[in-house]
């Protein structure tokens, strides 16, 4: 199996070496509005943004990084499949501007824009992130009433693009070689993940959990596998480090990236050299928490009905005989990104 990896130095806004239902799959997380890192990044593509900060206006200035946001989106919507998924990684936001401090509900303003484009929502995902400060509580204190929670959480949101899902030939093999084992989906598919800073996130690659801050491998590692087959192509138009690149490319996917700086790409230089042991580790903990299963299973009194085409352990379900995984075995530099080979495992 080979897979590919282009990295676009460019603006997402218009996807221009994208045509028409060329990706099947786009897993992202775009900078935040009103989180204040973000705001010369969006004051640079649109003056009125800092024209609203500077007038202490945050509703104005909400909007206008949000209308940044929904060009990206609106070609998200020409170059994705009919019936292909977007997962879109965002927190909401709080801040005082003016005399003001409220929330910004940044989930709330993309799930309508992605509406008003004809993307149906599908149910979404709460992921926990955790703020390491003691003094991270707002407001009065131990005194009510003006205290105000504080945000610990993020969301994946996820669309359709148009209203079926993608059709498939009757057994296709893409299909059922990139099945996930029953447990996964049970935990995958749960509606809030309060562990993705363990299991995969454990395996050693601290560099790699750095550089990807508030998007960790593990989350677009499981979007990938959950909203993809082999042979698929993913885009991230926020790319940044590069790390839902990386997890297709361990997950056996092509993808494709849009990114504004250039100075990035050399950051994945660095994890793609790492992509063969990676690979290799997290094949290997998904084939060890299913063998956990299957003696759990069995202790317990319970069966499993169907013995794995390529492996020495049952399933649970007929879906999954035909599971297969990948680990890289090299990747090359191309002219416009990377080059991955496989090796069944």
């Amino acid at each position: 199996m080979e897979t590919s990896h282009r990295v676009v130095v460019g603006d997402a806004r218009e996807l221009s070496t994208l045509a028409d239902d060329s990706v099947d799959l786009v897993v992202t997380s775009p900078p935040y509005p009103m989180i204040e890192m973000w705001d010369e990044t969006f004051a640079a593509l649109d003056p009125a943004v800092a024209d609203a900060l500077e007038d202490g206006d945050g509703q104005r200035a909400f909007d206008a990084m949000h209308d940044v946001l929904d060009t990206v989106w609106a070609e998200l919507s020409r170059v994705l499949v009919d019936g292909g998924i977007a997962c879109v990684n965002v927190g909401d936001a709080t801040r005082t501007v003016g005399d003001s401090f409220r929330v910004y509900p940044n989930h709330a303003r993309v799930l309508s824009a992605f509406q008003s484009l004809g993307f149906d929502p599908l149910p979404d995902v709460l992921w926990r992130k955790p703020a390491n400060s003691a003094a991270k509580f707002m407001g009065s204190g131990m005194v009510p009433p003006n205290a105000y929670v504080t945000l610990e959480h993020e969301y994946v949101l996820v669309f359709r693009n148009g209203g079926d899902s993608r059709s498939f030939e009757p057994g296709a093999d893409s299909r059922y070689e990139a099945a996930y084992f029953w447990e996964e989906r049970n935990q995958w598919f749960s509606d809030v993940w309060t562990d993705v800073r363990g299991e995969f996130q454990a395996l050693g690659h601290d560099d790699l959990r750095e550089r990807s801050a508030a998007f960790p491998f593990e989350i677009p590692y499981r979007l990938v596998n959950m909203y993809s087959v082999y042979g698929d192509t993913v885009l991230d138009p926020f790319w940044g480090t590069g790390t839902t690149s990386l997890a297709a490319l361990v997950a056996g996917r092509d993808s494709v990236g849009y990114e504004r700086e250039a100075a990035f790409t050399e950051v994945f230089d660095d994890q793609v050299s790492e992509a063969p042991a990676l690979s290799r580790s997290v094949v290997e903990e998904r084939l060890d928490r299913h063998r956990a299963f299957v003696t759990e299973t069995r202790e317990n009194g319970g069966s499993l009905g169907y013995d794995a085409t390529h492996y020495d352990f049952p399933v649970r379900t007929k879906q999954e005989r035909d599971v297969r995984f990948y680990t890289v075995d090299e990747v090359e530099l191309t002219t416009d990104g990377y080059r991955a080979t496989y090796e069944p495992y």
